[in-house]
């Protein structure tokens, strides 16, 4: 089993830490302290030893921020973790506040003092969270005060140690790529912005840069540790050793340099008076201190390695597609028997739909995890935007409900991520026309095309339109990025009104997932993953237009479609879509496949009415 379901967050023993915090905060002159969800490499997922936040708050969400001042504290979240915050946190403590309504910056303004201090910890921050926060505390009268050592791990007893998972060689023909050629290249950018180096602190960007994969995070296949990358091409990679074996050092060679990571701020006191690139928005500010420190120059700009791992080869592309057939198959099975024990009435949980989901991905050898914890929310719970069930919030299935599962794989030659929204016997009435106004954006959006330099923010407003038009909508981005065989949430792509304003370019991979959610009632959401096309003019265009080809490989659930208030260019759509589910899955499921599953899938891929 893939997913633990015992409560890791909760309101247990909240007073005493924030105490505990707040006492070591008045011994270091601080008035308050920033507590994020974030580690050293500012990624979505982070090691159990890095779970600060969860440890103050019991919040367990993957994104959030604390403030705990000595006379008040706050937990900013946003809207996909409103209800679950309400649910984990202890009110009496934190206030919950949504970052939409209020941004950080603003509730610093209104709430700091004259003269007061707000600590916080350089490792945790980058350089553009932090002159925002600067700026707001200018203007309260108050100040920032950075730490040499996070007070929260001093009051963590039990704290978990770092990981050391092994480091692992990511084939070429799967990378398509040579990661010296790789290095070069992307060295190249680097000398292009000016710089002698890069300071490279995202996992991903070392696992795609050197070809490498790891086992320090869950659900993530990286290695943690932190790397220079020099205009030649060269890397020093700062890691402990432990985790590379000889199979590894032989794949990087000797022009990739390797040494344990209390040695990096050595590494970088070597630039001084050198010119060095540094990411604004994810490079922890200790880095910026350390090479300032040193009399280096700092070029501000993007990770060098965020673009062009963003933009997949061949290789990458067809590994993605491969894997999507074979998550597909999988998924088929799951909802065949999902369909037949709720036909026969068989009590079922939302653990227990989660770890038949697991067995029947897990099934499939290729797997190597599952790309993220599975969400599945039955009834009110699906309302829940990232809800992640446990042993205390565990609800059986009943008749008339709506069931949200999504999930994703993680497989050598990619990564998949899928929600389907299912109705639990006969579907509810009144949930028909909000899944049908979904489909209709979800279709719109894999119908589009589009020409170079749009960018996902103009595109996020395609998958709105219906629920718009109805007085609906839903409070998360349209889509994410996606890695192959890396994090299943990757940039800078994205759809979304907010942050998506990189031109989507060929070979990126986003989700289309729109949704409509109601409180205390049901969730809904379709989630594809989808593929930028090469440009190509339509018939009787005149410019060439990028679009969209579908990865993920399932069917849709007929049953909740309200099929009049789809056109007949959506129904066409579906159908076709539905057409390419039976063939490419059917054959999938190869001639060891359960004929009633096959017969499921004729019914499940039946054009619409």
């Amino acid at each position: 089993m893939f997913q633990s379901f015992d409560q890791k967050g909760g309101r247990e023993g909240t007073p005493e830490r924030v105490a505990a915090l707040r006492a070591r905060l008045v011994g270091l002159g601080a008035d308050g302290f920033l507590a994020p969800r974030a580690d050293a490499h500012q990624g979505e997922t982070v090691a159990p030893c890095d779970e600060r936040l969860a440890y103050l708050t019991g919040f367990t969400g993957s994104a959030g921020l604390a403030i705990v001042m000595t006379d008040c504290a706050a937990l900013f979240v946003d809207g996909r973790y409103t209800l679950q915050a309400e649910a984990q946190v202890e009110p009496s403590i934190f206030e919950i506040v949504p970052i939409h309504e209020t941004p950080v910056a603003k509730w610093v303004e209104k709430t700091l003092g004259e003269d007061q201090a707000l600590a916080y910890d350089p490792w945790l921050h980058g350089r553009n969270e932090i002159d925002r926060l600067r700026k707001a505390t200018a203007t309260a009268g108050a100040k920032l005060m950075p730490l040499d050592a996070n007070p929260v791990d001093a009051i963590w007893e039990d704290r978990p140690p770092p990981p050391l998972g092994a480091v692992r060689v990511q084939p070429t023909e799967l990378a398509g790529e040579e990661t010296a050629a790789r290095r070069r290249r992307v060295g190249a950018r680097v000398a292009e912005a000016g710089a002698a180096a890069a300071v490279l602190t995202q996992p991903d960007s070392l696992a795609w840069l050197l070809n490498i994969r790891g086992g320090d995070l869950p659900r993530s296949p990286v290695a943690l540790g932190f790397g220079i990358l020099n205009a030649d091409g060269t890397v020093a990679l700062y890691m402990e050793p432990e985790k590379c074996d000889g199979e590894v050092r032989a794949h990087l060679g000797n022009e990739v340099a390797i040494a344990p990571p209390d040695h990096f701020g050595e590494g970088l006191a070597m630039f001084g008076d050198k010119t060095v690139l540094i990411d604004k928005a994810t490079c922890p500010l200790w880095v910026a201190d350390q090479l300032k420190g040193a009399d280096a120059h700092i070029v501000w700009g993007q990770d060098p390695c965020v673009l062009p791992k963003a933009i997949k080869n061949e290789a990458e592309c067809e590994g993605m597609r491969v894997a999507h057939r074979r998550d597909g198959a999988a998924m088929v099975r799951f909802l065949h028997w999902l369909d037949t024990e709720i036909a026969a009435g068989t009590e079922l949980t939302e653990i227990d739909v989660v770890t038949a989901l697991e067995k029947f991905r897990a099934a499939d050898r290729a797997l190597l995890d599952i790309s993220f914890d599975t969400i599945c929310g039955s009834g009110p719970n699906g309302a829940i935007v990232h809800y992640r069930v446990t042993r205390q919030t565990n609800r059986t299935l009943a008749p008339g409900e709506l069931l949200l599962v999504d999930s994703g794989g993680q497989y050598q030659d990619g990564t998949t991520d899928i929600t389907r929204t299912i109705a639990v016997g006969p579907p509810p009435e009144e949930a028909r026309r909000p899944f049908t106004l979904v489909l209709k954006g979800m279709i719109q959006l894999s119908r589009t095309r589009w020409p170079d330099g749009v960018s996902g923010r103009d595109l996020d407003a395609l998958a709105r339109g219906p629920l718009w038009r109805a007085g609906l909508d839903y409070d998360h981005g349209t889509g994410h990025g996606v890695g192959a065989y890396l994090n299943v949430h990757e940039g800078p792509q994205r759809l979304s009104r907010k942050g998506g304003d990189v031109a989507l370019a060929p070979g990126m991979i986003v989700s289309n997932e729109p949704g409509y959610y109601r409180t205390g009632a049901f969730g809904i959401r379709i989630e594809n993953l989808v593929l930028v096309t090469e440009p190509s003019v339509t018939e009787g265009g005149e410019r060439e237009m990028m679009g969209f080809e579908t990865l993920t490989l399932a069917p849709i659930d007929r049953r909740l479609i309200a099929s009049d208030l789809l056109s007949v260019d959506e129904r066409a759509w579906l159908d076709d879509y539905h057409a390419r589910v039976r063939g490419e899955i059917g054959a999938a499921l190869g001639p060891e496949g359960d004929g009633v599953v096959i017969d499921w899938l004729d019914q499940a891929c039946a054009p619409l009415d």
